[in-house]
């Protein structure tokens, strides 16, 4: 029995993507929908989503309960990095020359301009609900009470 690869790839993504849009995520595909989104006033968080099983297991699911929080982001987006490489590239540029590219990470944005961060390492080998505690804390700080 043979797997196309590229039919496995492809389930993989459309499950990812998926889970970030119920979530409510607005998914940004294009380097001018990333401009346009970091436009936007008030806060916006930013999830780099990626078909690592570290984003699988644990980002995207801190990403969907993370928001279920008494003060939250005002937008809530996502990028895929190694899928849509332009969005990707045009957020991590809008990031700042002090970021440090990783996927799956999180950014979030106040104003257009970077005020916290999560990495890769604050993600892999931890759990969920760390991530989730680590998000908030960043709403606490930057968020205003919905």
């Amino acid at each position: 029995m043979s797997m196309d690869f590229n039919l496995y790839m492809n389930d993989l993504l459309r499950q990812a993507r998926s889970e970030m849009e119920a979530s409510g995520y607005e998914q940004l595909t294009t380097a001018e929908g990333v401009e346009e989104a970091f436009k936007r006033p008030g806060t916006t968080l930013v999830m780099v989503n990626s078909v690592c099983g570290c984003a699988g297991g644990i980002a995207r699911p801190a990403a969907a309960h993370a928001v279920h929080y008494d003060k939250r982001p005002d937008h809530l987006v996502t990028v895929f990095a190694g899928q849509d490489k332009e969005a990707t590239a045009q957020a991590r540029m809008l990031f700042g020359e002090d970021h440090l590219p990783s996927s799956p990470s999180f950014a979030l944005l106040k104003d257009g301009k970077l005020v916290a961060e999560v990495g890769r390492y604050e993600i892999e080998g931890h759990d969920p609900m760390s991530v989730v505690v680590n998000l908030q804390s960043q709403f606490e700080e930057f968020c205003e009470e919905v």
